[in-house]
């Protein structure tokens, strides 16, 4: 049983290939996002896209393992499930929706079972800011990518 469901979203500078590109890149994780210490993609899809992911993440009580499976749903959702590791289950999604010119709304909805015992003293609070801060630290690498592309030349007649 999923204990922990939680959802957040946030408008992003930056258009939704952009960000579908962004969050499909894994092996940059571990340079934006401050919980992951190490990453492996272990397989692909044929088209070439991450199929089974590991990762290893410091959830500051202890650093856990697990491994991932997406599922792409081109051109703007992916979701994932845990297939092994650590913690007893996760499950989850990433969906853009455009959000007027060169923006992007994105909302990630995770569910997950520790699979271990952790008082809500502590709990509560991680419960309140992990996600939120995981999709944060993805809009912030996201606008960092738009803003280092070149704008498109436009012609003036």
């Amino acid at each position: 049983m999923l204990e922990h469901q939680q959802s957040f979203t946030t408008p992003i500078a930056a258009p939704l290939a952009l960000c579908y590109e962004t969050i499909g890149d894994f092996e940059a994780y571990p340079t934006w996002s401050s919980p992951v210490t190490e990453i492996t993609v272990r397989d692909r899809h044929p088209d070439g896209k991450a199929r089974r992911v590991e990762f290893e993440v410091d959830m500051k009580l202890r650093t856990v393992r697990y491994v991932l499976e997406y599922t792409w749903h081109p051109p703007n959702r992916l979701t994932w499930k845990m297939v092994e590791g650590d913690l007893a289950d996760i499950e989850g999604s990433y969906v853009f929706e455009p959000d007027g010119p060169k923006r992007t709304r994105a909302t990630c909805s995770q569910a997950i079972s520790l699979g271990f015992w952790v008082p809500s003293l502590i709990m509560r609070p991680i419960e309140q800011t992990a996600l939120r801060q995981s999709v944060l630290e993805f809009k912030a690498e996201a606008e960092r990518l738009a803003a280092a592309r070149p704008a498109k030349a436009t012609k003036r007649g």
